[in-house]
């Protein structure tokens, strides 16, 4: 029987200075070019950070972000750097809090927006699409139902939201107000051709990504580059392609199971979130395996 991963909530790190505890990354500074990003098991849902953890998912998250690193690079550069764990931290049951679960990265500034790709109709944009005919000012075909794929990928940018807080879609215009038009439109092209790459990789594996979100930054040359988190089932829908069917949200690989069971509960989405029963912390905890599994096993 497979050893259950160890749970890790919170970070505690004394080795380094602890620079920000995200909704579910605890960020820390190495020296002015180089941080530490370590994925905890906590578990966001509608921008709320929820009591209970999910079991090793910090872990699959980091495994999903470099192997999708490692496979977009020819595309674009990113912050990941090769430097061990036992470079920067010099307490071992520190490295063992973290092994699997921590990246070394680049130091840089993130653009102020998320770019978001979507390829199927669903989440929010669905709801905007049923209110306007359109998500994010781009007009889109009448009479699609939920789920449908669009008949193209699109581009569809959000504000960053802090921890209680919830993103906001904008337009194009608004991320050109924001970024300025060359920045904006090379967001925009590679948000694009990232996803085009991804989706195609993954369907071989079985899987539709519906959606994903990305964050940029630029390094002191100049240089756009992918940070955070790439494809995972935090930053990403992900669906099983043989049960997919359009006119309903099809069954996920990612939290998505945890956010229908909280819309079955009368809670309004503001902090404190409500405790998860066992029986969802499993099976939440299961989709993430197979999502691992599928793709990363399959390359």
């Amino acid at each position: 029987m497979a050893t259950v991963p160890e749970t890790l909530f919170k970070s505690q790190l004394t080795d380094l200075r602890l620079v920000q505890r995200g909704k579910v990354r605890d960020i820390y500074e190495i020296d002015d070019a180089r941080l530490l990003i370590v994925t905890t098991d906590r578990l966001s849902a509608f921008d709320v950070i929820l009591p209970d953890p999910i079991p090793g998912k910090g872990i699959i998250l980091t495994a999903l972000s470099r192997f999708w690193f490692e496979r977009t690079r020819p595309i674009i550069g990113n912050h990941l750097l090769a430097d061990p764990l036992e470079s920067v931290l010099t307490r071992a049951s520190e490295v063992r809090q973290v092994q699997s679960r921590a990246m070394v990265v680049r130091r840089l500034q993130p653009l102020p927006i998320e770019a978001v790709a979507r390829g199927y109709l669903v989440g929010s944009a669905w709801n905007e699409y049923r209110r306007s005919g359109q998500v994010c000012g781009i007009p889109l075909p009448p009479g699609l139902q939920q789920a449908d794929q669009l008949p193209e990928p699109i581009f569809t940018p959000a504000t960053k939201a802090t921890a209680g807080s919830h993103d906001q879609n904008i337009d194009f215009a608004q991320t050109v107000q924001i970024l300025g038009h060359d920045t904006a439109e090379q967001v925009r092209r590679m948000t694009l051709k990232i996803y085009n790459e991804a989706t195609s990789y993954a369907r071989r594996c079985g899987i539709i990504i519906a959606d994903t979100k990305f964050e940029f930054a630029r390094d002191h040359d100049g240089q756009l580059l992918l940070i955070d988190e790439i494809l995972t089932p935090d930053s990403s829908r992900f669906w099983p392609a043989d049960q997919y069917r359009s006119g309903s949200s099809p069954p996920s690989f990612d939290k998505q199971f945890v956010r229908d069971y909280l819309a079955s509960l009368a809670w309004d989405q503001t902090t404190p979130g409500p405790r998860l029963p066992a029986k969802i912390i499993a099976q939440t905890a299961e989709k993430y395996r197979e999502a691992q599994r599928r793709l990363v096993e399959a390359d």
